[in-house]
Order: structure tokens, then sequence, then C-alpha cells
């Protein structure tokens, strides 16, 4: 997922709920915002710290607990959502594999996207692994406004992403890309790069004389699909996996399509405080470790999202 600097905090992010369907419905609710954490926290086990490669190169801190705790917004299938009253999807997995070369458990903890980076700031979780966009603004700590709003943090970047449209199925409107947005409504999960994105769309339609672009924004993912698909509002936007995660998902199938190309991918990261390089340094070693051992690639074809695959890990790639 992708989101600014409040409570879901620095412009830019990417993600959905639950699963599609479970999402509109309601029955996926986030409990928590900021530093702040919900029921349904869930540990990823890693190895034991004798057997693990990696174990020596974390922090003693980590060592002696042999736990990292994770901040996440558990309401953007398949990337993280709700199962069973556990945090399950992609980055989960991801996060377990890590954990078997590092020898620790990641303990996931539910809260909304922009108060993720202050649980981070605050030393509430340890990193933060939400679908997170890497932006250069996320790394300065600046708002969606460009002002200074924290010290920033570093990404491991693990996986790669571009948006598409998520239209009511049908596609009524015949929306194929951002300009067809001009004049209409559109909905979206506030503190998400996909606000900004749709903000300078707003922007671009007002120059360009062909109508104003009004957005709703609201807390969470399920609340701008559920807007879309009573058909307040022509359009949501998310990461492409997500958007044909829940196309195909919601109502059986039979409440979204996904509408035009997926544009402007980038890397998704894993958020750790700038304070804590050797955490960060650790993470990439470990992922580096995952993608050559093929654990990586398993994961990623468990969810259908193989050409999202990067090839070795990097820090603080994004633009």
């Amino acid at each position: 997922m992708t989101a600014s600097n409040t409570c879901r905090t620095t412009a830019t992010r990417a993600r959905i709920a639950a699963v599609g369907a479970i999402a509109v419905a309601g029955s996926l609710m986030l409990t928590a915002c900021g530093d702040q954490t919900a029921e349904g926290s869930k540990e990823t086990k890693g190895t034991s710290a004798s057997s693990a490669a990696l174990f020596d190169k974390l922090p003693k801190k980590y060592q002696d607990s042999k736990v990292i705790k994770v901040g996440t917004d558990a309401a953007y299938a398949p990337m993280e959502f709700e199962e069973g009253g556990k945090i399950v999807g992609i980055d989960p997995d991801i996060a377990a594999a890590l954990g078997k070369e590092l020898g620790v458990s990641f303990q996931f903890t539910n809260g909304t996207f922009d108060g993720l980076i202050s649980s981070l700031n605050t030393g509430r979780q340890d990193l933060v692994m939400s679908a997170m966009s890497d932006t250069k603004a996320r790394q300065q700590g600046l708002d969606d406004t460009g002002k200074k709003v924290g010290e920033g943090v570093d990404f491991v970047d693990y996986f790669t992403s571009g948006v598409s449209l998520l239209v009511k199925k049908g596609n009524p409107e015949n929306i194929q890309s951002l300009d067809d947005l001009c004049g209409k409504k559109v909905a979206v999960q506030r503190g998400t790069t996909y606000e900004n994105t749709f903000k300078t769309q707003a922007a671009k339609c007002t120059k360009d004389g062909k109508g104003k672009l009004t957005i709703e924004a609201f807390d969470t993912d399920a609340e701008a699909q559920t807007r879309v698909k009573s058909g307040g509002a022509v359009a949501d936007l998310n990461d492409y996996p997500v958007s044909a995660y829940i196309a195909k998902t919601a109502g059986g199938g039979n409440d979204f399509e996904v509408a035009g190309n997926q544009t402007e991918a980038g890397p998704f990261g894993i958020a750790v405080d700038k304070d804590n390089a050797q955490l960060r340094d650790a993470l990439k070693e470990a992922l580096n470790a995952i993608i050559k051992n093929g654990e990586y690639t398993k994961i990623l074809e468990k969810w259908d999202v193989k050409n999202s695959a990067v090839t070795e890990a990097t820090i603080n790639a994004g633009k």
C-alpha cells in the first residue's frame, strides 16, 4: 500500500480491505490508529538462533528477545489481511521466510496506515511492513506538501507494483485512464499515494478545463470500495495486485473490475528507523538469501504476483 503522514503518514502507499468481498461487506474493521495497536496480532515463526545463518547480524536487542515487532494495516489483501483472527498475506509470508534466516519471529500488529511511521519513530514497532511505497518524501520525513514532519525512515525494498483503477463491474462510466475521471467523483483511502495521484489529476483536470475531479477520502479502502460499488464514486485506486485481487474476489467477482493499464510502477519497502541501520542491513541480507534460495519466488507464486518480484534487495531505491 502507499500513504502520507497523518493518522496514515508521509506521501505514498498502496493497499485493500482483507478480501475484497469481505472488506466491502464491512466485516473487516481496523481498530487501531497511530501508536495504538489492535487485537489480532500474528507472530511469524523464525528458526532457532543456533541454526539461523544471519542471527549474528542482528542487533543484540533482537538476539535477546527473538522477536521483531511489525506495524501493518491488515486491510489490504492480498498483501496483508485478517483471516480467522490472524494477519495473513504476502507480507506475513515474506516476513516468516526472513525470520527463518534471522532466527527470530516477526510479530505483526494491526494499525491504521497513516499512523504506522509514527509507531516506528516512537519505538512502538521495530519496522513497518504494509505494502508501503518507498518514496523520497518518506525517506526524508516530508508530508505531501513537502513540510518536514519527522526524521524519515530507511526502506529495504522487496516488491514492485504499479497502480490500477478499480471500477464498478461493467465499467458503466467507461473509465480507461486518469484523464477519464475529469468531471467525476472518485473514492480513495486517506493518506495514500493514491490520494496524491488523484489530487495531481484533479489539478490537471482543472488546468485543462475538463471539469472538476472530486475526491472523497476514507479511513479504509473498504469504505472507498463501498462508495464505488454503490455508484457514489466512479473509481478507486490501488496497487495492481490489490485491485486485481478485489476484482477477482469481491462479490464472487461480480462487484468490480480493473480499468485500463497499471501505471507508476515503484518499489514497496520494509520501513526501518534511520537509527536502526544494523537491523536494516540484516533485513537486506535476509531478503537476498530468500531470493537466492527460492523461498521468495515460492511465496509470490503462491499469491499469483510473481511479476512483482525484485531480483535483489535494495535500500531507499524509491523516487
